[in-house]
C-alpha cells in the first residue's frame, strides 16, 4: 500500500514516517518542501519529492500516481510573530483551498483515503473541568488557524460526498515528544535549571498527546473500516494539570521542581498587564477532550502513557 505523507520533515510527520517504516505493508512517498542535499531519507525504501505549495493551483498529480491513502500535515501552524496584513487570508490560502487542491486530485487519482491532521482548535480553546470537548460538539474557533482548520474540515467532508474519496479528520490537542518546540521546550529548560515557578496552585485540567501516540492513530486511519468520513479526537488518555504536568516532567529530567503557589487569579492579573494574557490561559486554564469515540469506534487506545512518553521526551531533551 502506497502513502503519501505530506510534511514529512516536520515534528508530527517525522513521528509518522518513523510509525510507517514499522509496518511492511506500507510503501512511503514524503512530500518536501525542499529536497535535502544529503542524508534523507537514509532507508532506501522511503521516495522523497518535492511538492508543490500548499495553494488553490498547485499541481500534485505526479506524486499522487499510484497512491492508495494520504496523511495531511503539512499546513500554515500558529505563528507567534504574524506578518501577513490579512492572516485569516493567509491560513485559508494554504489550509483551506491548498487542502482542498492536494483532496480533489487525490481523488481524481483514484486514493481511497484521505486522513487529515486538524486541531482542538476546531472545537475551541478552553473547556470548564470536567467538561471535555467531543468530536461531534458544535465547533468554535475564535483564531484564524482554528477557523481555516474548520472550513477545510468541511470542504473535505463536502468533497468525500461529491467524490467517494473517504475522508477522515483528527483533531490533536498541543503534541509533544522528542524535538518538541516552542513552551514544551521552554519548560524543559526552566525546570532544568531549577527556575522557580509560580505555578504550584494550577488546578487545571488539560490533555495532551504524545506525538507517538499521535502518528499511531494516523496510521491506524489509513483503513480501518469504521473510521471513513469520521471525526475523532486524540489525546494521551490522561488529563493533567498545569503543576501535574510540571512535576512529572521535572522527575523525568531529574531535575526539582520548584513549583511556588501562586493563586491563578494573580497570574492571569499580572499576564494582562504584561501583554501575555493569551500564555496565561494556556498554563491556568483547561482544555479537555473526549477520546471515548476514538476508542470505541477504532478499537484504539494509546500504545504510550503519559510517563512513557515524558521520559522519552526528557531523555531527548538531555541528549541534545
Amino acid at each position: 500500500m502506497r502513502i503519501l505523507l505530506t510534511g514529512a520533515s516536520g515534528f508530527v510527520g517525522r513521528a509518522v514516517l518513523a510509525r510507517l517504516q514499522t509496518d511492511a505493508q506500507y510503501q512511503v512517498r514524503c512530500a518536501l518542501r525542499q529536497l535535502p542535499a544529503v542524508g534523507w531519507p537514509a532507508d532506501a525504501d522511503i521516495e522523497a519529492q518535492q511538492c508543490p505549495d500548499l495553494s488553490a493551483d498547485a499541481d500534485w498529480q505526479p506524486l499522487l500516481a499510484g497512491v492508495d491513502g494520504v496523511i495531511h500535515c503539512a499546513a500554515r501552524v500558529h505563528v507567534m510573530h504574524e506578518q501577513a496584513a490579512d492572516p485569516l487570508a493567509e491560513f485559508r490560502r494554504v489550509n483551506v483551498q491548498g487542502t482542498l487542491r492536494l483532496a480533489q486530485q487525490a481523488a481524481q487519482a483514484g486514493v481511497k483515503r484521505f486522513v487529515f491532521v486538524s486541531s482542538v482548535k476546531v472545537n475551541g480553546e478552553q473547556t470548564a473541568p470536567g467538561q471535555a470537548f467531543s468530536a461531534d460538539d458544535s465547533p468554535q474557533p475564535s483564531d484564524p488557524y482554528g477557523i481555516s482548520k474548520l472550513e477545510a474540515e468541511q470542504a473535505l467532508l463536502a468533497l468525500a460526498q461529491q467524490t467517494g474519496l473517504e475522508v477522515v479528520i483528527v483533531r490533536p490537542p498541543l503534541v509533544y515528544g522528542p524535538g518538541v518546540k516552542a513552551n514544551f521546550l521552554s519548560m524543559m529548560r526552566w525546570l532544568r535549571r531549577g527556575v522557580p515557578l509560580p505555578l504550584g496552585a494550577i488546578n487545571n485540567r488539560r490533555s495532551l498527546v504524545a506525538v507517538a501516540n499521535l502518528a499511531d492513530l494516523l496510521v491506524h486511519c489509513l483503513q480501518h473500516p469504521q473510521a471513513a468520513n469520521q471525526r475523532f479526537m486524540v489525546s494521551d488518555g490522561a488529563d493533567l494539570s498545569t503543576a501535574e504536568l510540571l512535576r512529572k516532567l521535572a522527575h523525568s529530567l531529574g531535575a526539582p521542581s520548584r513549583l511556588v503557589p501562586v493563586p491563578s487569579r494573580w497570574l492571569a492579573a499580572v499576564a494582562a498587564l504584561l501583554g501575555a494574557a493569551s500564555i496565561a490561559q494556556r498554563l491556568c486554564g483547561s482544555l479537555q477532550v473526549d477520546i471515548e469515540k476514538t476508542r470505541q469506534r477504532l478499537q484504539w487506545s494509546p500504545p504510550l502513557s503519559t510517563e512513557q512518553a515524558l521520559a522519552r521526551t526528557a531523555e531527548d531533551f538531555l541528549q541534545s
